[in-house]
């Protein structure tokens, strides 16, 4: 193949090959075509003198600066496998993607091989900036996820109510969050809130939220309406937005006050097989509009009771036909629940996660927050 065969009682084949021989020849890649003992029958121009005017009849290897045929040489792969492989190798400090495909004759033998070798040098480079980027991307998320735990609740020492949560972002950090704190002697604050996405934008959207929610009034609705114009005085975009659940206990009057932003899973109230859906309607915490109305209702509890708080990661997680786990299962396992609220927490994760055909430590579709008060 090192010249151009011509068949004189075809003029249109000789055209032919001189065509095909010009395309190859005007191509950046380097082609090249072996024979079945590493010999160099034919080379195009451009790996021609890239390799300082490199000629047929030479071996392959030696082209290439190499005393003996590759490890994983994949032209002898191809001859003896008649199927196409593929590689990286290095010439002169430039990688290259070898792709060696096998040259047939008339009969289906196997009488060459051809091989392409494209420079891939900057792709590579390239990729390793991407890879190093990714891993100081992770690493950084990993500090982001660190420091969004740390705004968690981590106990709360008060002799008339508990308090246990279960926090699950789908991804390394999320937007997803809940907080309790004595707002006095007799009042305890409480809420759970969704935001908008996932990831960076919607994590920070929860610090924004922690920062900002007034924890000294005594009015849930008023609370968020503060906080409702603060986020509109931040110049937030109009796809962001959080919806938040907020309750106060009255510990004296054995009272709870609640308002409600948008959050479209209202917390329960039960014991002993009775439950009350704490339902109230508000709009989320967004720049959707200047004047929203919040209202605040009451509800009253008694020693033992209980609330359930939740996002609606849990009750939309969907079984192999697309049906969600829905309240009624949740409200199965909380009101037939016999063990503490941590565990009770734990069996609806698992009941969820086993209903939706996933592992409990694998990736979840949307983040899982549940929490548990119970007042004694």
């Amino acid at each position: 193949m090192g010249t151009t065969n011509i068949n004189p009682s075809n003029p249109d084949s000789n055209q032919g090959s001189s065509l095909i021989e010009d395309i190859i020849n005007g191509m950046f890649d380097w082609v090249r075509v072996l024979d079945r003992n590493d010999n160099i029958i034919y080379i195009n121009k451009a790996m021609s003198e890239a390799l300082d005017n490199l000629k047929t009849g030479e071996k392959c290897y030696k082209a290439i600066g190499r005393s003996a045929p590759c490890e994983n040489c994949i032209s002898r792969r191809t001859v003896f496998e008649g199927q196409s492989h593929e590689k990286e190798e290095t010439i002169k400090d430039r990688i290259y993607s070898v792709m060696s495909s096998p040259v047939k004759d008339q009969n289906g033998e196997i009488i060459a091989v051809v091989e392409v070798l494209r420079d891939i040098t900057q792709m590579k480079l390239l990729q390793k900036k991407i890879t190093e980027q990714n891993h100081k991307l992770q690493s950084d998320l990993r500090i982001a996820r660190k420091l969004q735990c740390s705004l968690l609740p981590k106990s709360f020492p008060e002799d008339k109510i508990s308090f246990s949560f279960i926090y699950r972002p789908c991804e390394t950090i999320g937007g997803d969050f809940l907080d309790i704190f004595k707002i006095d002697e007799d009042h305890v604050g409480v809420y759970i809130a969704d935001v908008s996405g996932h990831g960076v934008p919607a994590s920070m959207l929860t610090v924004f939220l922690r920062s900002s929610i007034n924890k000294k009034l005594l009015s849930p609705a008023a609370v968020l309406k503060e906080l409702y114009n603060e986020f509109n005085n931040s110049n937030f975009d109009q796809d962001l937005y959080i919806t938040v659940f907020y309750a106060i206990f009255s510990l004296k009057e054995n009272k709870i006050r609640f308002s409600n932003a948008g959050h479209n899973v209202c917390p329960i109230l039960f014991n002993k097989g009775k439950f009350e859906i704490l339902r109230s309607a508000g709009i989320p915490i967004s720049n959707w509009m200047t004047a929203p109305d919040y209202s605040d209702k009451f509800v009253n509890f008694t020693s033992g009771d209980k609330v359930f708080l939740y996002t609606d990661g849990i009750v939309e997680l969907k079984n192999d036909t697309n049906e969600q786990y829905g309240e009624k299962r949740l409200l199965d396992i909380l009101l037939n629940a016999s063990s503490g609220s941590g565990e009770t927490l734990n069996n609806i994760a698992d009941s969820a996660c086993k209903f939706a055909g996933i592992d409990t430590t694998a990736e979840i579709p949307d983040d899982i927050t549940m929490a548990l008060v119970e007042i004694r």
